[in-house]
């Protein structure tokens, strides 16, 4: 007698995804996603997925989407990427990552038909390809009202465009990946657009005239409707605070025109991506009469959080730990800081990826760090400290600069040297995804 099929371990189906192409290796294609979602079932047409692309703000904007759709009575799917901690934040019903069990479950429910569509492909599906599908088998499963769907990379050939969304949603658009997506933003634009589809609504977060020239050309030539941050909602005032920012927002709908709201976010990028997400929960819900009062609105916005976002982990000293890994991420954190913070000393703790423009983003930091303590994290793919020194040293100042072998090394000798000016220095720790995750361990 045969027994039961063992099964496995969240650490073995993570080490089995570890096993694939990791997310810095692209082989751009839908090819290979459409076939796994047709061995599947299709279930990326099971749920309205609302579709959200850009360079920065999307994983903040995504979360925000999510919390409102489901103060209107919805049941939400998210998917996000990178993850901070765990590869579970990925994929979020509820308002909660999946548990362990859910997690090996939408794995094992997949792997049939990744082997299938790796047996006819001269290229194995990726990590990010088969994390994915389990998030659209999850979602159809479930099943929920709708899906909030970050793109990985791009738009076009992104895995997660195989499914045809409502909503479009496209935050700042900057340079980033550019050997993958174009040497301009004009170029990398033109990757972007590729998750509108016909007789979607867009909801543009504000862009450059080039940029917004080819993303609106492109939703006319879908006959899509285009709602624009910035002209049709707006942010009115904001008054920023040492905590977040108040807000007076105007969204469409008559009953969010004179929205004040307090958000618990630092930075006029973060007032934008609550605006943005608001539009488009209102582009989703309107049509199905489902738009939450404006009570409802402040109330969820009030408590809105976004995890390694210029997130304030300590307050004495005074410790932010911050995702930005390219300069228009670096700039807005830059300006968050000044603006929420004047006068104080900032210690920054650096580390950063191979292959990013690490001068640019250091460039950014140059009127508001007092001192920058450059190390490395745990990826495979860090910046050794001493290259790092060497940049920073160019950006900055060889005398604002020192290195340190690890992070939790350079983390404490941040937290010391803040000590010893009590109430006037914070630390800042950032550079990539990977830091901030790294950082949150540590520090919380």
């Amino acid at each position: 007698m045969t027994g039961a099929t063992a099964v496995p371990s969240l650490a073995a189906v993570e080490q089995a995804l570890l096993a694939r192409w990791p997310e810095s290796r692209i082989a751009p294609s839908l090819e290979r996603m459409t076939a796994l979602m047709t061995a599947l079932g299709s279930p990326q047409r099971a749920v309205p997925v609302i579709h959200v692309a850009g360079t920065n703000g999307k994983t903040t904007t995504a979360r925000i989407i999510d919390d409102l759709l489901r103060a209107a009575g919805l049941r939400v799917g998210r998917y996000t990427s990178p993850h901070l901690q765990t590869v579970r934040e990925r994929i979020v019903v509820d308002g909660e990552p999946l548990d362990a069990a859910r997690f090996v479950a939408a794995h094992q429910r997949v792997v049939p038909a990744v082997a299938e569509v790796d047996a006819r492909s001269p290229v194995p599906l990726s990590f990010f390809e088969i994390v994915t599908a389990m998030a659209y088998v999850t979602f159809a499963d479930t099943p929920v009202d709708v899906a909030v769907v970050e793109v990985g990379l791009g738009g076009r050939w992104d895995a997660t465009n195989v499914a045809d969304g409502e909503v479009a949603v496209i935050t700042p658009i900057g340079l980033d990946h550019t050997e993958l997506l174009g040497p301009d933003e004009v170029s990398i634009a033109g990757e972007k657009a590729g998750i509108i589809k016909p007789g979607a609504v867009v909801v543009l977060a504000g862009q450059t005239p080039p940029v917004e020239a080819v993303l609106a050309g492109r939703a006319r030539e879908l006959d899509a409707a285009v709602v624009r941050v910035g002209r049709d909602v707006q942010v009115v005032s904001r008054t920023p605070q040492p905590e977040g920012q108040l807000l007076e927002l105007r969204g469409v709908s008559p009953a969010y025109r004179d929205l004040v709201v307090p958000l618990p976010l630092l930075g006029r990028h973060q007032a934008e991506n609550a605006l943005t997400a608001l539009a488009a929960a209102e582009a989703f819900l309107a049509p199905r009469g489902d738009l939450p009062s404006a009570e409802v609105v402040r109330r969820t916005l009030a408590r809105v959080s976004s995890p390694g976002r210029l997130e304030t982990v300590r307050t004495d000293p005074r410790v932010l730990v911050d995702a930005s890994h390219n300069p228009a991420g670096m700039a807005v954190t830059a300006a968050a800081v000044r603006e929420a913070f004047p006068g104080t000393r900032v210690i920054a703790v650096v580390a950063a990826l191979a292959g990013k423009d690490v001068t640019g983003m250091l460039g950014e930091l140059s009127d508001v760090v007092t001192e920058v303590l450059v190390t490395r994290n745990g990826s495979p793919r860090s910046l050794p400290p001493g290259e790092l020194a060497d940049l920073a040293a160019d950006a900055l100042g060889a005398d604002r600069i020192s290195v340190h072998p690890d992070l939790p090394a350079a983390v404490d000798a941040a937290l010391q040297r803040a000590a010893e000016r009590p109430g006037s220095t914070a630390v800042l720790v950032t550079g990539s995804v990977v830091t901030a995750g790294e950082a949150l361990a540590l520090l919380t």
